[in-house]
């Protein structure tokens, strides 16, 4: 019950997600997760080095280079890229890291 409790205070407390490794594709499961959350009010930035623009909003090559504070990073990437994006999550001041499983 706590981590449901925790998991409820962060999606309301924070609204400013950057999604690292989302997909222009609308077929991908990134692209899926970054419109479920526009629709719900959550203000998505794409962070992906390939796209300019994702779902009509300004896609930046990683998170150090977003010109405004980040609230909630989510971590659509493989395992081995994550401690390094963790690391730039801390260093602008991410609030919560997102990781899926697997």
């Amino acid at each position: 019950m706590a981590e449901e409790k925790e998991l409820l205070e962060i999606l309301t407390q924070y609204k400013t997600v950057a999604i690292v490794g989302l997909s222009p594709n609308p077929e991908r499961l990134s692209y899926e997760v970054a419109q479920y959350l526009k629709e719900q009010g959550y203000c998505v930035i794409p962070v992906n080095p390939t796209a300019a623009e994702i779902m009509g909003e300004i896609s930046y090559p990683n998170l150090r280079s977003i010109p405004k504070a980040v609230e909630v990073v989510d971590i659509l990437r493989r395992s081995e890229e994550a401690p390094a994006i963790v690391e730039d999550a801390i260093a602008i001041g991410a609030k919560v890291i997102w990781m899926q499983e697997g």
